[in-house]
């Protein structure tokens, strides 16, 4: 018995032995259990792949009424024939159009006929633009390319279709640039898009002078109309002074001229002045039977901040452009308010209405390419200040200069009080305003060589950086009671401040 014992011990509990057989129990227990998930791994798969919903693209709706009806034309009650193409249409459709609602209801002849004419006569609408724009009333939306927005636009204008055109319209306003702003405004006046039309002639008001000016084929594109608008604006931003716009202008005209000239800038600019200025014929252009459909951009302008330097007046007499009875009444006048300076009698204007400010201000400006510490002045005989602008990246300021060597040709008054408005402007890629900052209309009163800070600039605003400044030094003048015109001498405005020391 003991023999026995020690036996089944020896063979069945040694340690190894029994390790051995546990590794082997645990293995075939392992394997089950991974048998076993799996087939409840594959139980569930399956179980997901029979409730899991399946999703196949399929022709919507739209798409097939689009295509089954519009371009394969089934089941049509009406064919629309238009710049010779006919279209194979459905009035139930075409009634989404006033146009069409209007032509097939009632006692229209068209409402009882299967073939209907439409006569178009607007250039600007073509064979794709009515393809878009029927295909549409067939379509849940559309989508415009900006290249066609312009005949799509006049095509809804034709059919009446508002949702088509305020889409036109948004496409217009997103991408107003050189190439687009000046035919953007004249199919917006055309079309009676009012927003479009402001958003356009906004954005040529910035980048006229500072822009256009190397950009002979947009600038040719201006009709004397738009331009006559644009100069007359107080909020046109003027790179350097008003002269800078008279040579605009001269280059503008010279473009209308001679249609077919192509050249830079530089060669542009000095071909117009010696084409004016070697002319045989002794009548001001603006005058002869040639140059009066031109006249009216040329009048905008504000001759009396064109005679303030000897320079652009001796311009404006060897170009024979402008007749100088057109200048004569601006000199009488900037005469008039020099010597009542020189006097003592105008110390400057210190409030007066946006509107007359407008209509009467000095209009000067310049681009800041890059950021740092800007100064300069604006040339000319500003009514005795010299008044020196500085720009650094946190401020623009203004100072009243008055050093001892040049107070021969200075305004020795104390005190010298002036209106100003300042507007600044970043652009983006397309040359829209991307950030504005404004003084809006300041009132500034300026001791000698007193320096004051217009602006702290906006962290948003990013170079180049547009700088558009009007400034008014003198106070109005009323026109002659009795003549109605300031062609004479005119009464100074009632201004009970204007010569106390307060």
């Amino acid at each position: 018995m003991g023999q026995s014992l020690t036996k089944f011990l020896t063979d069945y509990c040694d340690p190894h032995t029994v390790a051995t057989n546990v590794r082997s129990f645990v293995g075939r227990k392992r394997r089950r259990d991974e048998v076993e998930d799996q087939d409840n791994d594959s139980d569930l798969l399956l179980e997901k792949t029979l409730h899991t919903p399946k999703k196949k693209k399929l022709l919507s709706t739209a798409q097939y009424i689009y295509r089954a009806l519009f371009k394969e034309g089934n089941n049509s009650d009406v064919t629309v024939i238009a710049l010779g193409k006919p279209w194979r249409l459905h009035k139930v459709y075409l009634c989404q159009s006033p146009y069409f609602a209007s032509m097939f209801s009632g006692a229209w002849r068209e409402a009882k006929e299967d073939i209907v004419h439409i006569k178009v006569v607007d250039p600007k609408i073509n064979l794709d633009s009515l393809y878009t724009v029927l295909g549409s009333l067939y379509l849940d939306e559309i989508t415009l390319e900006p290249i066609e927005v312009v005949p799509t636009l006049a095509t809804a204008t034709l059919f009446q279709l508002e949702g088509i055109i305020d889409q036109c319209a948004e496409i217009m306003i997103e991408t107003v640039n050189a190439e687009t702003a000046v035919k953007y405004y004249e199919a917006a006046c055309e079309y009676g898009v009012q927003k479009v039309k402001e958003v356009a002639f906004k954005w040529l008001l910035i980048n006229l002078l500072s822009h256009f000016q190397d950009q002979s084929k947009r600038l040719r594109e201006i009709s004397v109309d738009l331009m006559q608008k644009l100069v007359s604006s107080s909020d046109l931003f003027v790179m350097q002074t008003e002269f800078s716009i008279y040579v605009l202008l001269r280059f503008w005209m010279f473009l209308h001229l001679h249609p077919e000239w192509e050249s830079s800038s530089r060669e542009s600019l000095l071909e117009a002045q010696q084409y004016f200025q070697n002319r045989k014929d002794e009548e001001p252009f603006l005058a002869s039977r040639e140059g009066k459909r031109f006249a009216g951009p040329f009048q905008a302008l504000r001759f009396q901040h064109l005679v303030n330097h000897h320079l652009d007046i001796d311009m404006l007499k060897s170009d024979q452009i402008v007749p100088l009875d057109w200048l004569a009444p601006s000199v009488s006048q900037q005469w008039y308010h020099m010597l009542r300076v020189d006097q003592g009698l105008d110390r400057g204007p210190k409030s007066m209405e946006n509107d007359e400010f407008c209509r009467d201000c000095v209009r000067c400006g310049r681009t800041l390419v890059d950021a740092g510490e800007h100064v300069w002045r604006w040339t000319g005989f500003n009514m005795g200040l010299d008044l020196i602008w500085s720009c650094s990246t946190r401020t623009l300021r203004v100072k009243r200069n008055h050093r001892t060597e040049h107070e021969v040709m200075l305004s020795l008054q104390s005190r010298r009080h002036i209106m100003c408005r300042v507007t600044l402007a970043s652009l983006d890629e397309q040359r829209q305003v991307k950030h504005t900052q404004s003084t809006g209309l300041k009132s500034l009163t300026l001791y000698k060589n007193e320096e004051v800070t217009l602006l702290v600039l906006d962290k948003d605003l990013t170079y180049p950086l547009l700088l558009s400044v009007n400034l008014l030094f003198n106070t109005a003048i009323v026109p002659s009671q009795e003549t109605g015109s300031t062609n004479v001498l005119p009464s100074p405005a009632p201004s009970p401040n204007v010569n106390e020391e307060d």
